[in-house]
């Protein structure tokens, strides 16, 4: 009777989503006529309440900036995600067992609770040519002018023809390693020949490229390679390749030149493409390349973070049209890999334990097969044959049990005994599981003794906090020397011996570019008047609270504390409550020095329990009033604990909570407690400072008539969790003319799905009929209901969006916006604003002279309110850089904001001194930040709200079964008073 693998309890199911939108441009959407200007037909007393509101009379007759033309038609479409088996090689000399692999598919409409998922309008714009991005209104004089050095390197453009060939391998390969090594190899043997000389360059993919065209419209040739793996001696495989080159097109120069000039308002990306790829190929062949940055260990020594990983040293490169020109921007970059192991030394590291004496858990075996899947290995018990494979699981059985059939009438043969006849392999560690390897029908068994880790693997998945700490230690730099090592890396680049950037003429300038910026004012901010300072102008980005009091300090007359630190004795916590208590007064504030029961203390395993125990007790004692704060005190180390609180408080309870670790509670800090205050004065409702200028009505197209300004941005899951949900967030203020408290709302949405889709739906209500909704729809009514007026101006800032997104995220969330306010209004249509917001970019700015002090802050950065928008910036779109934060420790990283739309006509020094007073408005702290605080409040709204997951949710590939039937699973609804303060934390 053969004895079969044990039927693991653990799928192993994986489910990669396809999305079809406009982003994927060979699937065509029907396209339906939409006039956003008319509502849909409902019948609703909110909008009638909104269009009888009072406000001041509307701007939107204005004749607006054309963009190129009226906004293209819009579709309505549903998202449906496709299927990715598992796929590994199945390779020979294994063992090899039968496996059954489950496929499975969710389905990614958006499905809400008492909803036909089929009544949902979610329409995909169509991709618009004729729409143009807004155009750079002029350039900014507010500021002090000074000079900055960037990581720009002036590329001078090749005078030669660039010629596009369509390469097709056959049989097909997906490696573009692979496909690289094909290529080189048809260079090395034709280039003298049938190439004419040429040495082209190659994408990987289908593209290959030359300075020139070949002798020929279209080939094939044929390619032999011998796989030099196998071994120094017996033969070696042999693969044999058809590759065919067809002629595609040339390259515009002309066009790439007029658009640098900025004679053109559209750049040829194609033309732009091939000088990439170009200066990228020698650097490709020496390090290896992950995205668009290359590592080495040969750059810098790798440093160790712990559990078999280490981090390597490497840069950035991407060239880039600018003002100046085409620019190489160069920039420092690290990562982790995984050390070149021996399997059974990297599962003894990365458990941090011994595994060699006592067989694995099945906690551990789940954790390593996770850390291991996907990964290369190569063989060590066949001498010089070093054959490779990839990591698909682990079994569940030791290896002492695992037995195969070794012929046709099934005879069985252990794996232990097959190893040691077949190659004369011992197996030691018989009670270690075996690493499976294969295609998706048969599992194939290597002893993890038998394996190593082939070298130049990145590390994908989740690091855990200790390795984040180490190599965030790694890659923290000073400006100083951040810069020596960009110049280092061009001079060890060679650009002028590179022989692709020789033989397409093109030549890199190995100076720092130098850039006239200028230091915007910080803004003069307003405190209460019954403070000993009652307006205040930051420092170099940075004030305190001393002498000042919140300019709407709340009261807080109900609060509670549970301590969930056995370190902290109930006396040491109430000490700390009082001293919290005392600064909030200081501050402002009117806080009620005794809590409404006795301090409790619980375990952290019994967090529901507990927090219910509280809210009913105190519930009791206030005889129907609320509990109007909690403070908890957290152990430095809580896991998961602070994501459970803020889940519980937030979704079930109702209870505004403020966290504080152990380490806080035991060193009691001033300023501290002065940022913890102002933490919970905002929750409360109130607001610690605003803009002078806001208060006098002095703020350009804000304070002229009523503005709402918003925030947006997406989470996405991290690596390896390929069925979470993304997690959408939309802010918007709240108290214009001030402009300084928001409101937020959070939604799931199809996993890695960037564009936000809530932001305006209508399904269908049997009673009601067509029923409007939205988080943009939602935040106006909340405006209108805060302040007495209708937004007669939107500014959005939107966060996290690639350049290669932008068209698609301005042609569906712009439509979606104007959707919004079409529903509440006839021909309600505010003029609108649209910025992105990047903060992943790799611009770095550095003083002209770094010794000179009244150039830099304290870390030695560029002063906040630097802003660029020459030379660096785009030839012709509304875009500048903005360093409006100081800096603390490493290279101040500035923020990237275009302007894709502008119907309010912004000048350069209007929109750059607008986000940078903003950027002094972030309640959290007395600090200026990195980022306009409306994207930085959706951004930690994004972020919030994974907590709010059910724990089965949080942990990679658990959510699976929920989704298949439901579509993408919806967060759990917030309670009322929560929504306008969960993203102050």
């Amino acid at each position: 009777m053969p004895i079969r693998q044990k039927e693991s309890s653990e799928k192993h199911i994986v489910i990669k989503p396809q999305l079809q939108n406009s982003m994927a441009p060979h699937q065509k959407n029907p396209r339906t006529i939409v006039n956003v200007r008319s509502p849909p037909n409902q019948e609703s007393s909110e909008n009638t309440k909104f269009q009888n509101q009072n406000s001041p009379p509307s701007r939107n007759q204005r004749r607006r900036r054309g963009r190129g033309g009226r906004k293209s038609d819009q579709s309505d479409a549903f998202m449906w995600p496709g299927l990715r088996p598992c796929t590994t090689a199945n390779k020979p000399d294994l063992v090899v067992v039968p496996e059954v692999v489950v496929e499975a598919g969710i389905c990614n409409g958006v499905a809400d609770k008492g909803r036909n998922s089929s009544d949902l309008s979610v329409g995909f714009p169509t991709s618009s040519k004729s729409m143009n991005f807004a155009q750079r209104p002029g350039y900014g004089q507010l500021g002090t002018k000074c000079i900055v050095k960037a990581n720009h390197f002036l590329a001078e453009l090749p005078n030669k023809d660039l010629h596009q060939y369509d390469v097709t391998i056959t049989p097909e390969v997906t490696s573009k390693p692979a496909n690289r090594e094909i290529i080189a190899e048809l260079v090395k043997l034709y280039r003298q020949s049938d190439l004419g000389m040429r040495l082209p360059a190659y994408d990987g993919r289908r593209s290959l490229y030359t300075a020139g065209e070949l002798p020929f419209s279209w080939k094939e040739f044929t390619i032999k390679l011998v796989d030099e793996e196998d071994g120094i001696s017996g033969p070696k495989r042999q693969r044999d390749y058809k590759v065919a080159i067809k002629f595609v097109a040339r390259a515009n120069l002309h066009h790439l030149n007029q658009f640098l000039t900025g004679k053109r308002p559209d750049g040829p990306k194609e033309a732009i493409k091939v000088i990439d790829i170009v200066l990228r190929e020698m650097s490709a062949k020496r390090y290896c390349p992950i995205g668009r940055s290359f590592f080495s260990p040969d750059i810098r020594r790798p440093q160790r973070l712990g559990d078999g990983l280490e981090a390597w040293c490497g840069f950035y490169q991407s060239i880039r049209p600018t003002q100046m020109g085409l620019s190489l921007n160069i920039d420092m970059a690290s990562a982790a890999f995984i050390e070149a192991l021996p399997v059974i030394e990297f599962v003894a590291q990365f458990l941090g334990k011994d595994v060699l004496l006592r067989p694995l858990s099945d906690t551990n075996r789940i954790k390593i097969k996770k850390a291991l899947r996907g990964i290369k290995v190569e063989v060590t018990h066949r001498g010089s044959v070093r054959r490779k494979y990839r990591v698909s699981g682990l079994t569940s059985q030791p290896t002492c049990e695992l037995v195969f059939p070794v012929d046709d009438k099934l005879t069985m043969k252990s794996v232990v005994d097959y190893f040691q006849e077949m190659y004369g392999f011992t197996i030691q560690y018989t009670h270690l599981p075996c690493l499976q390897v294969g295609n998706q029908k048969k599992a194939s068994y290597l002893p993890m003794e038998a394996c190593k880790i082939v070298e130049r693997q990145r590390y994908t998945k989740r690091l855990s906090e200790k390795q984040i700490t180490a190599l965030l230690k790694i890659t923290c730099q000073r400006p100083r020397d951040r810069e020596n090592d960009i110049l280092q890396t061009v001079q060890q680049n060679s650009y002028d011996q590179d022989p692709y950037a020789k033989e397409f003429g093109i030549n890199i300038n190995e100076n720092l570019a130098c850039v006239e910026a200028r230091v915007l004012p910080a803004p003069w901010l307003k405190y209460h008047e019954a403070g000993k300072e009652k307006d205040c102008l930051p420092q170099v980005g940075q004030w305190n609270m001393v002498n000042k009091k919140m300019i709407d300090g709340m009261t807080v007359s109900h609060w509670a504390c549970i301590n969930f630190s056995r370190n902290v004795q109930e006396s040491v916590a109430r000490g700390f409550c009082n001293e919290l208590a005392q600064m909030c007064q200081v501050s402002g504030m009117e806080f009620y020095p005794e809590p409404v029961i006795p301090i409790y203390t619980a375990r952290p395993d019994q967090v529901e329990k507990a927090l219910k125990h509280v809210y009913q007790s105190c519930s009791l004692k206030l005889k129907g009033k609320e509990l109007e704060l909690l403070l908890v005190i957290l152990p430095d180390n809580n896991g998961s604990l602070y994501g459970d609180i803020k889940r519980i408080c937030e979704t079930d309870l109702g209870l505004i909570s403020q966290c504080c670790l152990t380490k806080h509670v035991f060193r009691i800090n001033k300023q501290y407690l002065a940022n913890v205050s102002l933490k919970i004065n905002v929750k409360m409702g109130g607001r610690n400072t605003v803009l002078l200028d806001a208060l006098s009505c002095r703020i350009p197209l804000v304070s002229d008539i009523p503005t709402i300004i918003f925030g947006a941005d997406v989470t996405h899951p991290e690596n390896g969790e390929e069925s979470s949900p993304s997690i959408a967030a939309v802010v918007a203020s709240q108290d214009w003319p001030e402009v300084t408290k928001y409101a937020g709302l959070v939604c799931a949405q199809a996993h890695r799905q960037e564009l936000i889709q809530d932001l305006y739906k209508t399904w269908h209500d049997p009673v009601r009929g067509t029923v409007s909704g939205g988080m943009v729809r939602d935040l106006l009514i909340s405006f209108r209901k805060a302040t007495g007026q209708k937004p007669q101006r939107i500014i959005f800032y939107r966060d996290g969006v690639s350049e290669g997104q932008f068209y698609q995220v301005l042609l569906f969330e712009l439509d979606a916006i104007r959707k919004a306010c079409a529903s509440l209004e006839p021909n309600y249509q505010p003029p609108v604003t649209f910025i992105v917001v990047q903060k992943r970019h790799h611009t770095r700015l550095f003083a002209n002279n770094h010794k000179d002090r009244s150039s830099t802050d304290k870390s030695g950065n560029i002063l906040p309110g630097t802003v660029v928008d020459t030379k660096i910036c785009h030839p012709t779109e509304f875009d500048f850089y903005l360093c409006s934060h100081a800096g603390i420790q490493g290279t101040s990283r500035p923020a990237h904001y275009h302007v894709l739309w502008d119907e309010n006509n912004f000048t350069a020094d209007g929109m750059q001194s607008l986000t940078n007073n903003l950027c002094y408005t972030y309640a959290r702290c007395t600090r200026s930040v990195s980022v306009v605080p409306p994207a930085y409040y959706a951004h930690l709204a994004a972020f919030r709200a994974r907590f709010y997951m059910e724990p089965d949710m949080q942990e990679s590939g658990k959510s699976t079964r929920a989704t298949v039937d439901s579509g993408v699973r919806q967060l759990p609804a917030l309670k009322e008073n929560v929504k306008r303060v969960m993203f102050y934390c």
